[in-house]
């Protein structure tokens, strides 16, 4: 019997972002829709259980709950739990499930977790999320990657996807998610790094302005604020990413450093984000201003050397 991608039950892992975009553009097509995310069993609950309720998407009690439900997961959490959320599914999974893992993890991550998907009895392919999702949503740039990669592109696109398959071998899609990283991630911090600086300095006019005449495609100051919104409401995940960046590096024997750099600046940033620096988290102009000066002038009022 031929496969109907618009009658499987989907299961998220990780309702964060990318989780609730997804859920949203599935239950359009009234689709059925299930979610599991850990921070369903703490204080920050909430929204998760309101954006749920308001989009019909049945909440699960734990990773295995929700694979014994879905006839297509899609594993969508911080690059860590890769490897975690991978393992806590297997004891649920439906036979033969897909498991689509959208995480941005190093390829000997998306080994480990494909060791133990398939082990299971599902059926794991990687998915490499080629930018950012919100402007794209279900139609984000989407490289697949593993045996399966090629059974299951059709099926996603006939559901709203825009997939292609990468390679038939497990760790190509993600190694081309985990280089072009190195240059996006590193380019966000450098921005911030350098902006902030030439602000104390005086010379962000003259910093942009040639900036612009080297790269004249480029409107800095969009994209200077862009940059600066996209790290500190995501910097923890960027940098936990970044750090998955610097794994990938070390697997082929060369020393990351510009992806520990980026990392560490990443991780700073979202430091002072926890610690309500830019703002209230969760508010609606949390991480909204459109000028990046805004957000400079906070971080140097916070380093500015005392005396």
């Amino acid at each position: 019997m031929t496969e109907r991608s618009n009658q499987w039950h989907v299961g998220l892992i990780g309702y964060g972002e990318v989780g609730r975009i997804l859920a949203e553009d599935l239950r359009k097509q009234d689709m059925s829709v299930s979610a599991y995310d850990l921070k369903l069993d703490g204080a920050d609950a909430g929204p998760l259980r309101d954006h749920a309720e308001t989009h019909g998407v049945t909440l699960a009690s734990s990773h295995a709950d929700l694979a014994s439900r879905a006839d297509f997961i899609v594993c969508a959490v911080t690059a860590s739990q890769t490897v975690p959320a991978a393992q806590a599914c297997v004891p649920g999974l439906k036979p033969q499930a897909w498991f689509l893992d959208f995480n941005s993890a190093s390829p000997g991550a998306k080994q480990r977790a494909a060791a133990l998907i398939d082990g299971g009895g599902g059926r794991y392919v990687e998915g490499a999320v080629m930018t950012s999702i919100p402007p794209y949503r279900i139609k984000v740039p989407l490289l697949l990657g593993g045996a399966g990669a090629r059974d299951l592109a059709p099926l996603l696109n006939a559901i709203g996807f825009d997939a292609q398959v990468a390679s038939d071998k497990l760790g190509v899609a993600s190694a081309t998610k985990m280089c072009r990283s190195i240059m996006i991630k590193g380019l966000e911090a450098m921005v911030i790094e350098s902006f902030t600086t030439a602000r104390a300095y005086g010379v962000e006019d003259a910093v942009i302005a040639s900036l612009v005449e080297t790269f004249p495609s480029i409107d800095w100051e969009k994209q200077g604020a862009y940059f600066f919104q996209r790290v500190i409401e995501h910097g923890r995940r960027r940098s936990e990413e970044v750090r998955e960046v610097a794994e990938t590096v070390r697997e082929i024997g060369l020393t990351p450093w510009s992806a520990e750099g980026t990392a560490e600046r990443q991780g700073w940033v979202a430091d002072l984000a926890d610690d309500g620096l830019f703002g209230t988290q969760g508010e609606a102009g949390f991480a909204r201003s459109a000028d990046w000066r805004t957000e400079a002038d906070r971080i140097l009022a916070k380093v500015k050397p005392k005396g």
